[in-house]
């Protein structure tokens, strides 16, 4: 069967995604059944950060000196043994940590060129005929669904299967794989650069020192994760396990797929809203995440199930539009020579929004959460500000 050159390496994203997001409604059993504090938890999300972060900006730019299979390749091979860390973890604090450090560290590598290498292959001589925008879309299409397949598949099996806490990571696993074999076989689309520099030279990106960047990327990217976040990491914090005593797994589950479901369906709007004006598709997804905070802050004073799963759609529509939106804009800003590096850091500062359980859950016994997440809704409504103020002064001019 011909696979075309672009999905094989977009089934790499959907596998990273898969696995770096099937920890979401994880954390209510460890909460619940492992009995981890809910700082503690937070903490356990946290740590994917503190490893992607550095993932992202190494591996983007050496990407573009050393090219994109030769950091890929064992991206994607060590996201393997990170899963079985995760697996053996089970009542060990340690290892859940150190899994979870090492499982971001492989994502940031995947992430950045992967979306790279999809855009690159997603167009001539790989794929003529494609319009601009696909490569951009492809990338986000297969991570965000990889995203809400894995927290579906892995919430169920944790939920109903035996082996809870060590399940959910073989499946990753064995569907990793594959996936290996088929990015072997993906054209290269950069040679390697030699050349006198050295390769810490290669990290740096002057593009985020453009004004498109500045003004339309900046205020937008870390908005792209944090309204997941708030979605199935706050608002299940938020609920309280008395309010969804037996079947809190299965909600934080639901609210995932709820939030992710929203978020690949609306991609596709997100290029259109693009071709008709390159602003619109930022300032939608920021607003819709403005609007998705307000409803989930009165999912925390009222209690309800169901606003909170009015949130979760909301918030997911914000994040679809928004990441497509700023790959789109990144994707137009930068050369070739340094589309993987700034797609590091673009990507860098959208999961800064994922520190945002971290940073709520040990506010949360002091403030309450409502007041907490009302907060969250007035500093989104800033950047939706900013961003507005940026394209209408025309600083953000090509």
């Amino acid at each position: 069967m011909h696979v075309k050159s672009w999905a094989r390496v977009a089934a790499v994203l959907f596998a990273i995604g898969y696995g770096a997001n099937q920890f979401s409604p994880l954390m209510v059993m460890y909460r619940e059944q492992g009995h981890y504090s809910p700082t503690v938890v937070a903490a356990f999300f946290g740590v994917y950060v503190a490893g992607l972060v550095p993932g992202l900006l190494v591996g983007g730019p050496l990407s573009d000196r050393y090219g994109r299979r030769a950091l890929l390749l064992p991206a994607v091979a060590a996201s393997v043994p990170a899963s079985a860390v995760l697996a053996l973890g089970a009542f060990s604090e340690s290892l859940l940590f150190t899994g979870r450090f090492l499982f971001g560290l492989v994502t940031g590598v995947a992430m950045a060129v992967g979306s790279t290498w999809v855009k690159e292959l997603s167009q001539a001589p790989h794929d003529p005929g494609s319009d601009p925008a696909a490569g951009a879309r492809r990338a986000a299409l297969s991570l965000s669904a990889g995203f809400g397949v894995g927290p579906a598949i892995g919430g169920v099996l944790a939920q109903w299967a035996p082996l809870p806490m060590e399940l959910p990571y073989v499946a990753h696993i064995l569907l990793t794989v594959p996936v290996i074999v088929l990015v072997a076989r993906a054209p290269e689309t950069l040679q390697a650069r030699v050349g006198s520099r050295g390769w810490l030279a290669d990290l740096r990106v002057p593009a985020v020192a453009h004004p498109r960047f500045r003004g339309l990327v900046l205020p937008l990217a870390p908005w792209v994760f944090a309204g997941p976040a708030l979605s199935f990491a706050v608002q299940p914090a938020a609920l309280g396990a008395a309010r969804t005593a037996g079947f809190g797994l299965v909600f934080a589950t639901l609210l995932t797929a709820v939030t992710l479901s929203a978020g690949v369906g609306i991609q596709s709007a997100a290029r259109r809203l693009d071709s008709r004006n390159p602003l619109a598709g930022g300032r939608l997804g920021l607003a819709l995440i403005t609007v998705g905070a307000l409803v989930a802050a009165a999912t925390a004073v009222s209690g309800s199930l169901v606003v909170a799963v009015a949130a979760a759609a909301v918030l997911g529509a914000g994040f679809g539009i928004a990441l497509v939106s700023g790959l789109i804009e990144v994707q137009r800003i930068a050369r070739p020579e340094q589309l993987a590096g700034l797609t590091a850091v673009y990507y860098s500062l959208t999961y800064v929004g994922f520190l945002l359980p971290v940073v709520l859950a040990p506010l949360a016994p002091l403030v309450g959460y409502p007041m907490l997440i009302l907060l969250v809704a007035g500093l989104a409504a800033l950047c939706l500000a900013t961003l507005v103020v940026a394209g209408a002064r025309r600083t953000v001019a090509a």
